[in-house]
């Protein structure tokens, strides 16, 4: 079986030139776990009241709307934890 031809390489390759590492400054985000908590309790705690107030508080001109606004704020904390690290 004939081998097969061994072919040359360009050497025009140049390898990239070596930078030196930056670092990589993290901020102080120390605030976002409390935030985050906070919003998780408010919509949690918004959303009992108006259940066991059988819709007249928080807020009782919204209505079944104050169901939304609970949701509202559960949904913004788990915005604010898509900034923890």
């Amino acid at each position: 079986m004939p081998k097969s031809r061994i072919r040359k390489k360009a050497d025009d390759y140049t390898p990239p030139s070596s930078k030196k590492a930056t670092s990589i400054k993290l901020t102080n985000r120390s605030w976002v776990a409390p935030v985050m908590l906070a919003m998780f309790l408010i919509g949690l705690a918004w959303i009992v009241v108006f259940y066991v107030t059988d819709g007249k508080l928080p807020i009782d001109p919204l209505g079944n709307w104050n169901i939304v606004v609970g949701f509202g704020f559960i949904a913004a904390g788990f915005g604010v934890s898509t900034q923890w690290k």
